[in-house]
């Protein structure tokens, strides 16, 4: 493919994010697989520029921009380069007219820009929440050893993170090897911290009660020694299917996932209802920490559903109350950096049940904020996350 075609697939391709941002559909990741995969003929150094091209655009443009190629058009303005593969060739873009639409460049839209800044992130917490993400790697110790993986992918071992390895945000992963037969999985390093926050310890029992596909699940899992139990629920089929076989790659044997219906997650967990010694709560959020790695996220967001969430959340922390023992603690976690989705969050459930506290903290990263701590990708080069310990007074 020649520059002017590049260009011309990557307005495609951002149209297509831009449509499935607004109707909700799919993630920018999944539109850009099927993207691809519809278009065979792109080879491998094509499909890097077209999508690197296709990114920068979604995270130069915070409100969603009027069309992508008025996103472009903008770019090209500083890009004398890009602005003549607008050259009206075969496949690609017609030349840009004077008076053509220019999508205004942004972070996001003001009413979130303005919901950063009273949770207390100044411009560079921002600017880092769209940077490009690097591919961050946890070893699984109950198959492997950091070393032996260390040789085998490259990358960098963290010297604060015992089983983690950073790579570079385009290292191509091999179809076998660590990362396909369970002694390695793909985790965000601040996945790996807040995943510490639970302080599992083998024999015990812990629930996962927003599973998802599992992936704190096994860190757990591995913190546990594979011994004890691990009940990883989830209301979302698709996403727990991808435990099973996740835990079996893994050597994990102590996770039995169970389906839940929303709204009823307290009543069908009744079996279990003051019998965990750890309550793990991710749960479901805006979002916000995630940017670096789905910028197209803030274009779905908006104040309505962000009250959805946060609703969601106050009554999965009433859930989670009720199913600890006597002793047990709930680790709350959301990937956000927005305090009504975090530090406002565990006020909250504090002010509802007054016999329960929050519980000190010492992770490898993070700093204290409101009553638990939170990781931002300025500080701690890291997605972004706020989490809290509780347990009974």
């Amino acid at each position: 493919m020649n520059p002017a075609a590049r260009t011309q697939a990557a307005i495609d391709l951002v149209d297509a994010i831009i449509e499935a941002a607004r109707g909700g559909g799919a993630a920018a990741d999944q539109v850009v697989k099927r993207f691809f995969a519809a278009r065979r003929y792109a080879g491998s150094k094509d499909r890097r520029a077209i999508r690197t091209l296709a990114y920068d655009a979604v995270r130069r443009f915070g409100p969603v921009p009027v069309s992508a190629r008025a996103a472009i058009i903008a770019m090209a303005d500083d890009d004398a380069d890009l602005a003549a593969t607008f050259d009206g060739s075969s496949y690609g873009p017609p030349p840009i007219a004077a008076d053509e639409p220019r999508a205004e460049p942004g972070f996001a839209p003001a009413w979130l820009v303005d919901a950063f800044r009273v949770s207390g992130l100044d411009d560079g917490d921002l600017a880092a929440l769209l940077e490009r993400a690097p591919l961050d790697i946890r070893v699984n110790r109950l198959r492997a050893d950091r070393d032996d993986v260390l040789a085998e992918l490259g990358g960098e071992a963290a010297d604060d993170l015992s089983d983690a390895i950073r790579l570079p945000a385009d290292a191509a992963l091999l179809d076998d090897g660590a990362l396909q037969d369970g002694r390695a999985e793909v985790q965000d390093f601040g996945s790996q911290i807040v995943s510490l926050a639970v302080g599992a310890t083998p024999d015990g029992f812990a629930i996962d009660l927003c599973a998802g596909g599992g992936g704190k699940t096994l860190a757990i899992a591995a913190q546990m020694a594979g011994q004890g139990r691990i009940l990883a629920t989830d209301t979302d089929r698709a996403r727990l299917s991808r435990l099973a076989p996740r835990a079996e790659r893994a050597g994990v044997t102590i996770a039995e996932p169970r389906l839940l219906d929303p709204g009823k997650e307290a009543a069908m967990l009744s079996d279990v209802a003051g019998q965990a010694d750890w309550v793990m709560v991710d749960a479901p959020c805006s979002g916000t920490g995630t940017w670096r790695r789905n910028p197209e996220a803030r274009w779905r967001l908006t104040p309505e559903r962000l009250d959805r969430v946060v609703a969601t959340q106050a009554r999965l922390l009433d859930v989670a109350a009720g199913l600890t023992s006597a002793t047990g603690t709930i680790t709350y976690v959301v990937c956000s950096l927005l305090d009504a989705e975090g530090a406002g969050q565990v006020d909250g459930f504090l002010a509802r049940h007054p016999d329960w506290h929050a519980l000190p903290l010492a992770l490898p990263r993070g700093r204290v904020h409101g009553r638990g701590m939170r990781l931002t990708p300025a500080s701690d080069s890291t997605d972004g996350f706020f989490v809290a310990r509780l347990g009974r007074s």
